[in-house]
């Protein structure tokens, strides 16, 4: 069933339903607009260590990458070296992979750099929202990327951003609000 009604009586999108933890972030955090600095940062990253994973994983570990990882703090994690790369390596706390530590690490650095140039990451990446998508009535009708994730991913990968390809970009667009895919009938659609 797409809509599943919880145990409070509401419909919610079917993925929510497959733990409290899930319920509480689809119902609290999922889709809805962010232009915080650090919480968008933040997703990205995370995004890019749930890249072959399930966001089940990823959620769970979250205040174990936010203690690893400074806070996402990007001018803190910017400093990170070989040190904290080893150290991150055994941290059996999050997600033990070199390259996404080492992307993550290297994405606080450009994300200085595309502040610098830009103003904002909310300002770069709130240009690829899409208001306007259409609204989807079931799973089989929700993407996985669009035009706009795509030139999202291009985008910053043009500026040497790492494990931000299309998929991730619009997992990342769905969670902090620049497409609504609640589906029709969940009690957390907009509009």
């Amino acid at each position: 069933m797409d809509l599943p009604i919880g145990p409070d009586g509401r419909a919610r999108c079917w993925w929510a339903e497959d733990s409290a933890a899930l319920r509480d972030y689809h119902d609290q955090e999922w889709g809805r607009p962010v232009h915080d600095e650090v919480a968008l940062f933040e997703k990205l990253c995370l995004e890019g260590f749930q890249a072959g994973l399930s966001w089940r994983t990823i959620l769970d570990k979250r205040p174990a990458f936010r203690a690893a990882f400074a806070g996402f703090d990007p001018a803190r994690l910017a400093g990170f070296g070989d040190a904290e790369v080893a150290a991150l390596l055994t941290d059996a706390r999050i997600v033990r992979h070199r390259g996404k530590i080492e992307a993550t690490i290297g994405n606080a650095r450009r994300y200085l750099e595309l502040v610098e140039e830009q103003g904002s990451l909310a300002g770069f990446v709130w240009r690829f929202a899409e208001p306007d998508a259409p609204a989807p009535r079931s799973r089989a009708e929700v993407r996985t990327c669009s035009p706009a994730s795509r030139a999202m991913a291009d985008a910053l990968r043009a500026r040497d951003w790492r494990f931000v390809g299309p998929t991730t970009a619009y997992a990342f667009q769905q969670a902090m609000g620049l497409v609504d895919d609640h589906l029709v009938g969940c009690a957390w659609r907009r509009g």
